[in-house]
């Protein structure tokens, strides 16, 4: 029988008093693939770094390739492909050139190197871009890149932190693609992610949550254990099932899907109890359903259980909030953004995806009143964009990917400061404040500063900086990453109050699974709008019957690509 790859006993890892890991066991057996999934912050960089004899366990035992990981951290080190979180590749250097330093450092033979490096670059697609420097690649292609140069001395081990970590979904699937073919290979995989959906693309996965291991099993094992406790509800009036389900203790999250369909994770095997005409239906639970269930917290006693979103309102005759029509942006030769024309009504929400580089960045940057469009023209709030943009800005809300907050303040310093920048009257200050706190949930939050707060409430602060104002148009760039299901679930919550309040709402997100919380979605491709509608129009536009998102982006992904060979 052969002997396993990784044997973890009891592992533990503390920083001061600061216990950032605790009592992980497991063991990886050859040619097996080991996710470790949870939210920033659960500990998952912490162990992959002690697999890899970066770290060393404050408790518990660990050894890789049958070498201790205290005592034998060189040999460790030597035999493994670890891929961190960041990009560790030299950026002044090319593909060839970094792939060359790589072997030269693991002490590949210079008769293997030419065959390895070519079959490897071939393999991600980068063998036409040798003479490319490392900096000039896009997110995608980097990753892939590291992945490469992690395999050029054929590791039986492969540990890899976060690998897809804001990469668009088509980069994930080919960065899949080449960790197939190593799998293939016979090599071990050990991996983190907080892309729950990548789970199942592992042969046994790890549940973490603030250290401490969820659940351990197969996909499907760990599936088969949420079964009866996640419902379809179907309803032709949503708000008052909404109502019903927050009031539910045996609820753990709910969301409403685009159209009139929610979907409901329960503590125990039993449908809720709803009344009208709502019906609830068992469903597959997928693993978002299945973190969610596993780390459910204990029912919120009795009324104090989060309210549900307002009724959203009825479409009306008022103006749309965003109007762009043939909006383009040209930096010198590149095209990144090519005649555009999108409108989103009050209290709409519009999803946009894309691949990386795509342009939706550039477009919102437009939106904001940050950039000039080339071409074309774009109001916002009833303001030209280029024209009129401190009035544009004084009217929109923008949070970016990584939260634009003050560590060092606390929660309210954070929102006095962005009230003021935004123009908030004096008078109105407290009120402001009280009202963004309480509408993010937030009133228990005071003096702590934002360091010290956990990643989903920096999240819900930053979103209560962005709409203190209380703007007309709110702009939210992959405003969930790295957050765990139930913090994203109540997030999109808070952004369904805000659209029935009239707000209108562009988000951009890599989970394609939000985008089904989205009225319409926007697919951009090369800087165009190759698609704009609900997700149910645009499954029927490709022919298809049942669709998940990402065969709808891929769909027409793939379609722009055929059409542009054929002109």
């Amino acid at each position: 029988m052969s002997q396993p790859v990784v044997v973890a006993e009891a592992l533990g890892r503390r920083y001061g008093r600061r216990q950032v890991l605790d009592g992980v066991s497991f063991e990886v057996g050859p040619g097996e693939v080991f996710g470790v999934v949870g939210p920033d912050g659960a500990g998952k960089t912490t162990l992959l770094q002690i697999l890899a004899a970066i770290l060393r366990p404050t408790t518990g035992s660990c050894r890789v390739l049958g070498e201790d990981v205290r005592r034998a951290s060189e040999r460790v080190q030597a035999r493994i492909g670890y891929m961190s979180q960041g990009f560790s590749l030299y950026d002044k250097l090319t593909v060839a050139e970094n792939i060359a330093f790589a072997a030269d450092i693991r002490d590949v033979p210079p008769a293997a190197l030419a065959e390895r490096r070519t079959r490897l670059l071939a393999m991600a697609g980068l063998e036409r871009f040798e003479a490319r420097r490392e900096g000039q690649l896009s997110g995608g292609m980097r990753k892939k890149l590291a992945l490469c140069a992690n395999l050029i001395h054929e590791p039986p081990l492969l540990i890899l932190d976060e690998p897809s970590l804001g990469v668009d979904p088509l980069s994930r699937r080919e960065l899949w693609r080449i960790l197939d073919q190593a799998k293939a290979d016979g090599r071990s995989i050990v991996f983190a992610t907080s892309y729950m959906d990548e789970a199942d693309a592992s042969d046994r996965v790890l549940l973490l949550r603030d250290g401490r291991p969820l659940a351990i099993g197969a996909p499907a094992d760990l599936r088969s254990q949420a079964k009866g406790r996640v419902y379809r509800v179907v309803t032709a009036d949503p708000g008052p099932t909404e109502r019903q389900l927050s009031a539910n203790p045996e609820v753990i999250s709910f969301q409403r899907r685009a159209g009139d369909e929610l979907r409901v994770q329960m503590r125990s095997q039993a449908p809720p109890r709803l009344s009208g005409d709502a019906r609830a239906e068992a469903a597959e639970p997928s693993m978002e359903d299945v973190f969610t269930v596993a780390s459910a917290p204990p029912p919120a006693p009795v009324g104090t259980a989060e309210p549900a979103p307002p009724e959203r309102p009825a479409t009306t005759a008022a103006p749309d909030v965003i109007v762009a029509e043939g909006v383009a942006r040209r930096f010198g030769d590149f095209k990144a953004v090519d005649d555009v024309t999108l409108s989103v009504a009050p209290g709409e929400v519009l999803g946009l995806l894309g691949p990386n580089g795509a342009g939706k960045t550039t477009l919102i940057r437009i939106l904001c009143g940050l950039l000039a469009p080339s071409a074309g023209r774009a109001r916002v709030a009833g303001f030209d964009v280029a024209g009129q943009s401190e009035a544009v800005r004084a009217r929109i809300g923008y949070m970016s990917q990584r939260f634009s907050l003050y560590p060092d303040l606390s929660a309210r310093e954070n929102l006095l400061f962005f009230a003021r920048a935004y123009g908030v009257p004096r008078a109105e200050l407290k009120a402001r404040i009280a009202w963004a706190a309480a509408r993010a949930g937030l009133e228990g939050e005071g003096e702590e500063t934002v360091s010290s707060l956990s990643g989903a409430t920096r999240q819900r602060l930053a979103l209560a900086c962005a709409m203190v104002h209380r703007p007309q148009v709110l702009f939210l760039d992959e405003p969930t990453s790295g957050v765990d299901p139930l913090s994203r679930f109540r997030f999109w919550r808070l952004i369904a109050a805000l659209a029935a309040d009239g707000v209108g709402v562009v988000v951009t997100t890599h989970y394609l699974e939000e985008a089904t919380f989205c009225d319409r979605l926007g697919l951009m491709m090369d800087g165009r709008l190759i698609a704009l509608g609900p997700l149910a129009d645009l499954t029927a536009e490709l022919g298809l019957e049942t669709a998940t998102v990402e065969d709808v982006f891929l769909g027409f992904i793939a379609r722009e690509r055929a059409a542009r060979r054929a002109a």
